[in-house]
């Protein structure tokens, strides 16, 4: 997932930098950068007087055919400024200013986006100029010839022809500025970057935009027509063509929305659902906070504080997620694979298993790729969207490194919360290993998993001591989230814990456990101990004016809460089993869970699309708190759970669907106990399913 302490560290390195200061030296500085506060109001004073000619003399070199561009539509707005033209007058009431509230963190003046951007006017016969909207990044202790300023560097935008490039603009404004100030401002203290440039014209779309555009449209137009295939030819739906059924729109969402009886299988474990909904929804809470940290905040110092709150806690350590999902992961491949193979006598069809785990989880990876690269600057645009995708150069230099599933090692992490994805993989084709291993020796192999815990909980360990590595906020270093977070072997404790713990499950099938009371509460008690403490535990560490935690308690802690939260869920897995799950088990095991954990695997991928989208998209300034973040959270849920469901239906399912050509052809029908579903973490939702095969199909 996405570095939720990086984000954050990063924030707080800008707080820290701020400092705490004296009030004399924030009156001080205030006093200087109220010089600077009306930037684009005073230019229109001084621009009337200004001879576009000055700027042919500051560069050594010729003037090019660009350049002359340029000047001749920097003279034709000063002329429009002049004569008040309104057009002319609009490009500079684009511009921002100082930003108010720099004290507090605000480093953006976002001006206004659409009124530059739809500035066209015709200033001759042939010759329109349009609005080119930039951010001047302005640093007001180089710019006002101190040596240090209480106040950082802060972005105000800027609007100027579109014919002008970065570097002209620069040589523009500067000279502006020092017929404004009567001083020589450095290029570096006010700077306009080209790739924080955007007009309205857009991008012509390349191959792959074209690719995905025409793989969209067939696919939907496949489903379309296999659906009303389904609606209007089909009398019975329990004799589908299998066309209709790897198409059929209808089909797909009869099966993503049944609701299954509780309890009415027991080898389904209903409570999974649950505890897969609530973690995919507190993954999707952590990103939004991070979404919400890169978006222009009129209080980003705000974090210092956050921070410190015991709420900050629940986001802090939201990766115990991802552990979350791993205990999943590992428990339903032992469970379904080693259930499997005891009804084929100990076979394994290794090359079967992997081919279904690739068709269900690569077409809707490779297809989010493309579409987070060239769709989102179709839907979206906005002052913070100048380059698009966030992780736009990543996957354009390392995509294959996604769909390989070795991102995790890799610094180009495409789709940044795929590095889980990458993980997961990898343990998967790992996991026939482990599986032949149980089946043949039983608790020998069970015994040698465990020591294989124990190694890699001391690896993780002897990692953070050697390194003196840390995760807390204020020691934050991306060297520690690069060993400690994306390592497969860090992150193998989890999945090897719920994978053991499926084992146990599958060696005891059709056992029912009779605990005492007293063995049920001090199983909730622990459980619950453990829970809150790995969550808590760092907390009086927090502070940034506090106590510094010891790099060994700190690696103790790393290693011993990776055990104790997989164990703590692994015991309400079978609390709730075993019917001592009580109000936990009713909430959990609660059939609305169902489709929303069948959609979860799309919902998963999409959700950061969406987050990023309207973060980079906002027109004003937004204020961090949490009630906002709240409410940010549910409408991006919301439409990325919609956007995932019409996924499900164009890609994720049809593709899914090749299963069907996959299944050996037998005449005599049965009911088999499972099916395997992908679901967010690429592992298994169990089903019932009544199909045409002497084996049971599983997808694992």
């Amino acid at each position: 997932m996405v570095s939720i302490v990086g984000v954050l560290f990063l924030c707080g390195l800008a707080v820290i930098e701020a400092g705490r200061p004296n009030d004399e030296d924030v009156l001080s500085d205030i006093q200087r950068v109220r010089q600077l506060k009306t930037i684009a109001l005073d230019f229109v004073g001084q621009v009337k007087n200004f001879d576009v000619e000055e700027l042919s003399t500051l560069n050594s070199r010729a003037p090019s055919l660009d350049d002359m561009i340029c000047l001749n539509d920097l003279a034709a707005l000063m002329t429009g400024l002049s004569n008040g033209q309104y057009w002319a007058l609009k490009m500079f009431d684009a511009w921002g200013s100082k930003p108010s509230g720099l004290l507090t963190g605000n480093m953006y003046d976002l001006g206004n986006f659409d009124e530059c951007l739809n500035i066209k006017q015709e200033v001759s016969l042939g010759r329109t100029i349009q609005g080119k909207y930039c951010f001047l990044s302005v640093s007001p202790a180089q710019a006002l010839g101190v040596q240090s300023s209480i106040i950082g560097r802060f972005n105000t935008a800027t609007c100027l022809p579109a014919s002008c490039s970065a570097t002209q603009m620069n040589t523009f404004v500067g000279s502006l500025m020092k017929q404004l100030l009567n001083v020589t401002i450095p290029s570096s203290a006010m700077r306009i970057s080209e790739s924080s440039c955007q007009t309205s014209e857009s991008e012509p779309w390349d191959g792959l935009t074209i690719f995905m555009i025409v793989i969209l449209s067939v696919m939907g137009s496949l489903v379309a027509l296999f659906t009303l295939w389904d609606y209007c030819l089909v009398e019975n739906q329990e004799q589908l063509p299998t066309i209709v059924k790897v198409f059929s729109a209808r089909a797909h969402s009869r099966a993503l929305f049944r609701i299954v009886e509780v309890n009415s299988n027991p080898n389904v474990i209903d409570c999974l659902h649950g505890i897969r909904c609530m973690s995919l929804m507190w993954a999707v809470f952590c990103h939004q906070y991070v979404m919400a940290f890169v978006a222009a905040n009129i209080n980003l110092f705000q974090v210092i504080w956050w921070e410190e709150t015991p709420f900050a806690s629940f986001i802090l350590h939201g990766f115990f997620t991802v552990d979350t999902f791993f205990v999943l992961g590992g428990l339903l491949v032992a469970l379904i694979s080693l259930r499997l193979m005891d009804r084929n006598e100990g076979k394994l069809n290794v090359p079967m298993m992997y081919l279904h785990r690739f068709i269900r989880i690569v077409p809707l990876l490779a297809m989010a790729i493309v579409m987070y690269l060239k769709l989102m600057p179709i839907l979206a645009n906005g002052p913070l969207f100048t380059n698009g995708y966030s992780g736009k150069v990543s996957c354009e230099n390392g995509w294959y490194w996604t769909l390989l599933f070795v991102n995790n090692y890799t610094e180009d992490k495409c789709i940044g919360h795929s590095w889980y994805l990458s993980v997961d993989m990898q343990l998967f084709i790992l996991s026939p290993i482990l599986l032949i291993a149980l089946y043949k020796w039983g608790k020998k192999a069970a015994a040698g998993i465990f020591v294989l815990i124990v190694l890699l909980s001391g690896c993780l360990f002897a990692t953070i001591m050697v390194n003196k590595y840390s995760l807390v906020l204020k020691n934050f270093s991306a060297d520690a989230q690069k060993d400690m977070y994306y390592a497969t072997h860090t992150h193998a404790t989890p999945w090897l814990t719920g994978f053991l713990f499926g084992y146990v499950l599958h060696s005891n099938r059709g056992k029912k456990f009779q605990l005492s009371k007293v063995a049920v509460w001090s199983g909730w008690i622990l459980c619950l101990a453990m829970i809150f403490t790995s969550i808590f535990a760092l907390f009086p560490y927090t502070k940034w004016t506090g106590p510094d935690v010891s790099t060994f308690a700190e690696a103790s802690y790393y290693t011993l809460t990776r055990v104790g939260w997989s164990m703590a869920i692994c015991w309400v897995i079978f609390a709730c089993m075993n019917g001592y799950g009580g109000l936990a088990n009713s909430f959990l095991s609660s059939p609305l869970w169902q489709p929303l954990s069948r959609l979860s695997y799309s919902v998963f991928i999409w959700h950061l699309f969406f987050q990023e989208v309207n973060a980079r998209s906002m027109r004003t300034n937004s204020y961090f708190s949490n009630y906002t973040i709240m409410l940010n959270f549910w409408s991006t849920f919301g439409f990325a759970v919609l956007f995932a469901y019409v996924m499900h239906l164009v890609i994720e399912a049809p593709f899914g669907s090749l299963d069907y050509f996959l299944r050996p052809k037998e005449k005599t029908p049965v009911v088999i106990e499972q099916k395997s579903q992908i679901d967010d973490n690429g592992d298994s939702n169990l089903e019932e399913l009544k199909v045409t095969t002497t084996t049971s199909s599983n997808i694992n």
